[in-house]
């Protein structure tokens, strides 16, 4: 068995990785809907990314109001902000460093140029745009690196945890950015074109989008393909299924309560339909998604990553 804190620095350089381009996207759509002329709310768009991460309160104890630019930047490059993405990226590397003799040499190399090259990017203040497809980009290398270096071991597995847990979370929270926005059902339910297409654009799902539906985008479906789409690789049901996946392959029997956790929540999307979501309404139900989340995430820190 893989010692704990081995696998606690594989696992958390998968979710800071991920957490990385997350975080871009997270970022990318809540700028891009406060621009629109039709912004719900006075431009609070904007500040949804502060409340999600937890950095409302560290940011206005600094700043007077929130411009995007500030914003932006605080989220983006700000080392003084463990949420932001440079301090993603720092932290993924300082966990790669720690366990250099488990991961691929291409790996190591993704994941050091990254934070060498976002700390140059960072000081030269490049368009947040740029830095954003940057980020991306960056993360795709990784994740193509990994996949194809790496050993399926319990080290392969661990570091596929701590990615998925990561984008169920995000997806969960990036949706909110847009649930907790909308007044009622109703809203939800309409056609918003230009917002819509912003969120599935920010998680690469427009054009599976039209793919799966081919016709007007339309709220209710968008919340299907990435809340209870297994075909759909950020979706929650399809990030609980490679959970599920990744804790089956680890060996030992001292993941079972995260197995059946991550079997349950797998099982609830499956036989869920979206009008059981909106019954329960958009943002609650997220929100008790985000506990799920959390909770699994618990399950799998007291299994294997905490010291005996």
């Amino acid at each position: 068995m893989m010692l704990s804190r081995t696998a606690d620095h594989l696992f958390w350089m998968g979710r800071y990785m991920e957490r990385a381009e997350n975080l871009a996207r997270l970022l990318e759509v809540s700028h891009a809907i406060s621009l629109m002329p039709r912004s719900h709310n006075g431009g609070a768009e904007i500040s949804a990314p502060l409340a999600l991460t937890g950095r409302l309160e560290d940011f206005q104890s600094r700043h007077d109001g929130t411009e995007p630019a500030q914003v932006l930047h605080y989220m983006a490059y700000d080392l003084g902000n463990p949420a932001s993405i440079l301090s993603a990226l720092r932290s993924a590397r300082e966990n790669a460093h720690a366990v250099r003799g488990k991961i691929s040499s291409d790996m190591w190399m993704s994941l050091n140029a990254s934070w060498l090259e976002g700390r140059k990017l960072a000081e030269q203040g490049e368009d947040f745009q740029w830095f954003f497809d940057w980020v991306k980009e960056r993360a795709h290398l990784f994740r193509g690196a990994t996949y194809s270096t790496m050993r399926r071991s319990d080290a392969f597995y661990f570091l596929r945890l701590g990615t998925f847990l990561e984008r169920a979370d995000n997806t969960a929270r990036l949706l909110d950015v847009k649930s907790h926005l909308l007044p009622d059902q109703q809203s939800a339910d309409s056609t918003d074109y230009y917002t819509w297409s912003t969120l599935l654009r920010g998680l690469g799902a427009f054009e599976a989008y039209h793919e799966t539906y081919r016709d007007t985008l339309n709220g209710k479906r968008v919340f299907d393909l990435l809340l209870l789409r297994e075909d759909m690789p950020r979706s929650l049901r399809a990030c609980f299924d490679e959970i599920r996946q990744a804790l089956a392959q680890i060996q030992g029997d001292n993941g079972r309560p995260a197995r059946r956790l991550a079997t349950e929540l797998n099982a609830a999307l499956e036989f869920t339909a979206m009008d059981e979501v909106f019954d329960e309404g958009m943002h609650p139900f997220l929100r008790r998604m985000l506990g799920e989340i959390n909770r699994l995430g618990e399950s799998i820190q007291r299994a294997y990553l905490e010291a005996a």
